[in-house]
């Protein structure tokens, strides 16, 4: 496994694809946080970090859509498949080279808040918003968990639709339809009358669920949903080269 991650990590930066995404993390991040916090002298990150969620729907396609496609491109699946190592080993090499790319970029753009957060406390706190949810850098840090696990299932999907077709256009286009669809349920439940499928639409909804995040506390049943979510995805993957490795 510790092989298939170095060769997944280190192809990030033979082609241009690992400098784009951390560079484009990197500007949209720093962008957000001067327009959403810097530039309107509030200490309410909320909408930074919403946001940075919706960035998701392009970054996060960028970085999973070659990790088996690509292998089938260059015709290297059955090498990989017929390699001396567990299925599992291999999708969790390929899960955790693209997971530690994205965190590495996640918290370097926390650099991001390091003036807002000086501030905050130089102020003591005085911001209403502040006040509410506690020090500054709780907050922030409760956010930051709840993006990272966001981002961690969002990459197992891609990851599962990556191994479904040898296309990177297509395996980025449908994640991206995938993120979306999961992203704007909060917006279409406000449109349906029905509670049960209010209450299905809720508990699926990923939006929905951060609204703890923001409120300065880790909420255990977020961080089971969104691992669960990833636990499946990395499964269905398994599933899908265990048959073609007996099939």
């Amino acid at each position: 496994m510790f092989a298939i991650f170095k060769k997944e990590l280190r192809s990030y930066f033979l082609n241009a694809i690992g400098y784009v995404y951390v560079g484009v993390f990197l500007a949209v991040s720093a962008l957000l946080c001067c327009y959403t916090t810097l530039g309107m002298q509030s200490y309410d990150t909320s909408l930074y970090f919403t946001y940075i969620i919706f960035s998701f729907i392009v970054l996060i396609p960028l970085l999973t859509m070659k990790l088996f496609s690509e292998e089938k491109k260059l015709r290297t699946e059955q090498l990989l498949v017929t390699a001396p190592v567990s299925i599992f080993s291999m999708v969790f090499g390929k899960f955790l080279a693209a997971f530690t790319l994205f965190v590495s970029s996640v918290l370097v753009s926390c650099i991001n808040f390091f003036p807002l957060y000086t501030y905050a406390n130089a102020e003591g706190l005085n911001d209403a918003y502040a006040n509410a949810v506690g020090p500054v850098g709780i907050s922030i840090f409760c956010c930051t968990i709840g993006i990272i696990c966001i981002g961690m299932a969002f990459i197992a999907i891609g990851l599962f639709v990556s191994s479904l077709t040898e296309n990177q256009l297509a395996a980025a286009i449908i994640t991206v339809a995938i993120i979306v669809t999961m992203l704007v349920l909060n917006l279409v439940n406000e449109f349906i009358d029905n509670y049960v499928i209010r209450f299905i639409i809720n508990w699926v909804c990923f939006v929905s669920r951060f609204s703890t995040f923001v409120s300065g506390m880790l909420d255990p049943s977020a961080l089971l949903y969104y691992i669960s979510i990833t636990a499946v995805f990395l499964l269905l993957t398994v599933r899908v080269y265990d048959k073609r490795r007996w099939g």
